[in-house]
């Protein structure tokens, strides 16, 4: 690991260091830096009360646009009114911004370094004095918290088609910038589990692949593109997740506890080389996972709570000293399950440093407090979190400068440069699995209709492909929706009897007959069809057609590259990036790890 090179590199000597060159130089330099942050921690450390370092191991959200709205939400989860006055008066290590009709916390890249700023003025005034670790989860595709003007980019997945881990490390590159311009130092990701079950309910393309080779590399260049990819103060911690890995769940563990029945040699070579990767690139934290993996903890308990996992597998055995965040603590598969005074306590003691998001702040400060207060948890054990989350601080220069120039965010957040950059990079994406009618390219494509799947109130994104993708191909859009009706297919086929070929967009097939249905009656008219997944790749195990294609998002960006691959102005040059299997038979493949058609 990176620390372990620094500290040696310490061992050589000034004289030593010196005669050996600028390499050796650079490496010198590194090592004071690396002192300086350690040292501006322990002084940080040194003037917090224990109910301030209590607050520093937690990471909240809070309800607004600016750091000085009155909302009804701040009142009853905090006590005040405002974002600004939950800093003040709490104390908080991090805040997480959301998109949705909960925090509501996004409206534009301005908006957002405008409240960074406001938050971290609060955050410094208050006793504390500490600037925050202000996160958001923008992975990229289906989970993107800012939409434009801000630059959006593919799913994780997507990248993966591309198998290329420049392109990886130029999205994080570009992502980080923009990210810091608007005052958020930390991102969520990249995710380090590797998609093995097609089945999974919660990661899909989220994950780069389930190949493990594959899945590390990428995690490895976005981790360097995040946190290497300029100025301390251009870049962003990363935090990999979910640890030991999320991949092969059936369960979605914001509805309950997954359980992962593989063994502990599976684990090793299936899901854990993407957590090594991103610790041997020195990633800032780790995120854990809400699962129980027996052949890891027999107890059963999550990884979050379990010290065998977090202590036993993650510190001691494999090093790591960086940050560990938990997985949201109001997840049903902790609040269901713990006492909210309960869960962080438990997550202190199994080796955790930060508690995100607890499902009651007061309960949960309660139970840390009163842990200390009984000799359960010693201030030396919280001493030592807090000295991590403050060493991620100084590392990422939050404490020297938590405040972000509001004029240059225009400048810098959908510049021209970066989406072109990420244009060019999903161009690469876009997967043609089958072609047997021979329809694609469309040379002749005559009148087009778009039809199939959109989600108008997708969180914080009009999602309507059908319209883009028939804007890009000068042709009538007909959104239909997750589930279409009786009435809607019929109308679709209808629209369809006016039309020379017809494109059918399609998400999630598995659970939705009526896409499936949909699907089916546009090809009953005769017309030449091309169907299109629009998300994770594995609906053409639900429903036959001769022509898919495959794009692992359904944002403007991908929409734009489908119809280039469509028209022929584009070949396409994605390969699978995982194995589609029959919906019968899980053993047979249909589709395999690398296909793609080109021309």
């Amino acid at each position: 690991m990176r620390a372990l090179t620094l500290s040696c590199a310490g061992l050589l000597g000034a004289t030593m260091l010196a005669a050996a060159g600028p390499a050796s130089a650079t490496g010198a330099q590194n090592e004071t830096g690396a002192q300086n942050e350690i040292a501006q921690a322990e002084q940080a450390l040194r003037g917090l009360t224990l109910e301030q370092k209590i607050g520093q191991l937690f990471v909240v959200t809070v309800y607004g646009k600016s750091a000085t709205d009155a909302h009804a939400m701040n009142q009853q989860m905090y006590g005040v009114a405002t974002p600004a006055e939950v800093v003040r008066k709490h104390q908080v290590g991090g805040v997480i911004y959301f998109n949705n009709d909960d925090a509501d916390n996004v409206d534009d890249p301005l908006q957002l370094a405008r409240f960074s700023n406001g938050l971290q003025r609060a955050a410094l005034s208050s006793g504390a004095r500490i600037p925050l670790i202000t996160s958001i989860d923008q992975e990229g595709g289906q989970t993107t918290r800012i939409s434009a003007p801000a630059t959006e980019y593919p799913s994780s997945m997507a990248l993966g088609s591309t198998r290329s881990a420049e392109n990886a490390g130029k999205i994080a590159a570009i992502n980080a910038r923009e990210l810091r311009a608007m005052g958020i130092n930390q991102n969520f990701a990249p995710v380090a589990d590797v998609n093995s079950n097609p089945l999974n309910p919660v990661i899909g393309t989220r994950s780069f692949s389930s190949e493990p080779g594959l899945a590390s590399e990428l995690v490895a260049a976005e981790v360097r593109g995040y946190q290497d990819s300029g100025k301390r103060t251009e870049t962003v911690s990363t935090s990999a997740k979910h640890f030991p890995g999320h991949g092969d769940a059936a369960t979605d563990s914001h509805t309950g506890l997954p359980i992962i029945e593989r063994s502990e040699a599976d684990w090793r070579k299936i899901d854990l080389p993407p957590f090594q990767a991103a610790m041997a690139e020195g990633a800032d934290s780790i995120m854990s996972a809400h699962i129980s993996m027996p052949s890891l903890d027999p107890s059963g308990a999550p990884a979050t709570l379990s010290k065998p996992i977090m202590t036993g597998l993650l510190r001691e055995e494999l090093g790591y000293d960086g940050v560990v965040v938990t997985d949201a603590l109001r997840m049903d598969a902790i609040q269901k399950l713990y006492p909210n005074t309960e869960a962080p306590v438990l997550a202190l003691e199994a080796g955790v440093d930060q508690m995100l998001l607890p499902a009651n702040f007061a309960d949960a400060v309660k139970g840390v407090s009163d842990a200390v207060a009984s000799g359960r948890l010693t201030e030396e054990r919280i001493d030592q979190s807090v000295l991590r989350v403050l060493k991620l601080k100084a590392k990422r220069g939050i404490l020297a400068k938590p405040l972000v120039d509001e004029r240059a965010v225009g400048k810098i957040v959908g510049s021209k440069k970066h989406r072109d950059a990420v244009s060019k990079i999903t161009d690469r994406a876009t997967t043609v699995l089958r072609n047997d009618a021979g329809l694609l390219p469309l040379k002749k494509p005559g009148k087009v209709l778009v039809a199939g799947w959109d989600k108008a109130d997708f969180p914080g994104y009009p999602a309507d492909p059908v319209t883009s993708l028939a804007k890009e191909l000068r042709g009538t859009a007909r959104p239909t929706g997750e589930n279409p009706t009786e009435a809607d297919v019929a109308g679709a086929v209808d629209a369809a009897k006016g039309a020379d070929t017809v494109v059918v967009l399609a998400n999630g097939l598995r659970t939705s007959p009526a896409q499936v249905s949909l699907l089916k009656a546009l090809q009953a008219t005769g017309k030449p069809v091309v169907a299109v997944s629009l998300q994770e790749p594995y609906d053409p195990a639900f429903a036959d057609a001769p022509t898919w294609v495959a794009t692992y998002d359904w944002r403007d960006v991908s929409m734009s590259t489908l119809a280039k691959v469509l028209r022929g102005k584009l070949s396409p040059a994605g390969k699978l990036p995982v194995d589609i299997p029959a919906a019968d038979d899980p053993a047979k493949i249909l589709f395999p790890f690398g296909h793609g058609l080109t021309w």
